[in-house]
């Protein structure tokens, strides 16, 4: 692991931590280790070595993510492997997925994030990590300022037919009454369409560690941003629909919008300073989703890592 800001996760092995190299042994050695005040301190902890295999995944899951939760209201293509288990993002392979905390444009997030890489690819694909406030640090006050009043995030799900991921897969249901309960919990605006459901919902831009107080970049205005779709992509779009139409856009808060070079230099700066962690089988990856954001390296060949979720 490369640590360019001079951070990176803390690395937990069997020669670190005196023990053997099983998946009972890491088992027995999470019993006595308060998972949540290392988090809190470290950030991110990667466990390697332990031979953690699919079949035996379950029983660090339960230590490590206690509580594991739905991927409801995200907008990440992924396929749902096992009880609140889930695929890591389904992008493409040639594509970077920059640096975001996991539903920071939702009303609930999740505050840890466990990743397992059950086959690793032979080139690329690596994880990039990168320190939340490290990121807002280095915006242009500019950006920092233009950020503050927050921003507002719109989707277009469809109903079994068009671009983007329709609500029933977004929500994991196909009753219309559960979606609307799950909404209006969430302070989000939403209307149903004749294609689908529309919601819309001001996040702010920033928010504080509820345990260390410190202020962190924490929303996706760059990924839901048009001209994230690269130039080619976004002017094909623009063709056949306007902004609100696409499955996902961004603004401010108050609806002007937000200038392509603002999106660029949050993606671009945070890609930058982000500590890859190179993927080996059996590796996890243990993240405070509030205090490290994360990506992924395009790869070749095969690559699969499975994620759950933890409040």
């Amino acid at each position: 692991m490369n640590d360019p800001a001079g951070w990176k996760p803390r690395e937990i092995d069997p020669s670190e931590t005196g023990i053997g190299a099983s998946v009972s042994d890491l088992v027995e050695y999470l019993d006595g280790f308060d998972v949540t005040e290392t988090l809190t301190k470290e950030k991110a902890l990667v466990f390697r070595g332990f031979g953690v295999t699919p079949d035996t995944l379950e029983q660090v899951l339960d230590q490590l993510v206690p509580n594991r939760l739905a991927y409801l209201h995200g907008n990440s293509p992924r396929t749902k492997v096992g009880q609140h288990l889930y695929t890591s993002t389904e992008y493409p392979a040639e594509f970077t997925i920059s640096m975001h905390n996991e539903l920071s444009y939702a009303s609930r997030w999740p505050t840890r994030l466990l990743f397992f890489c059950e086959i690793a690819a032979p080139v690329g694909g690596a994880t990039p990590v990168v320190d939340a406030a490290l990121w807002l640090d280095l915006l242009d006050p500019e950006v920092r300022t233009a950020f503050a009043g927050g921003v507002r995030y719109q989707q277009n799900l469809h109903d079994g037919v068009g671009l983007g991921k329709s609500w029933q897969d977004t929500f994991e249901t196909d009753r219309r009454a559960d979606v609307e309960s799950f909404l209006a919990e969430t302070g989000a605006d939403w209307r149903w369409t004749a294609g689908g459901l529309r919601v819309s919902q001001v996040r702010p831009a920033t928010i504080r560690h509820p345990s260390t107080g410190a202020e962190v970049w924490f929303n996706q205005a760059d990924q839901w941003h048009p001209a994230a779709l690269g130039d080619d992509t976004a002017a094909a779009l623009a063709q056949i629909m306007p902004p609100e139409e696409l499955p996902q856009s961004v603004t401010f808060a108050d609806g002007e919008p937000i200038p392509d070079e603002y999106v660029f230099q949050v993606r671009d700066r945070a890609l930058q300073a982000a500590v890859d962690v190179d993927w080996r089988p059996g590796d996890l990856l243990l993240i405070d989703n509030v205090l490290v954001g994360h990506g992924r390296r395009p790869y070749t060949g095969e690559r699969r890592v499975l994620v759950a979720m933890s409040d």
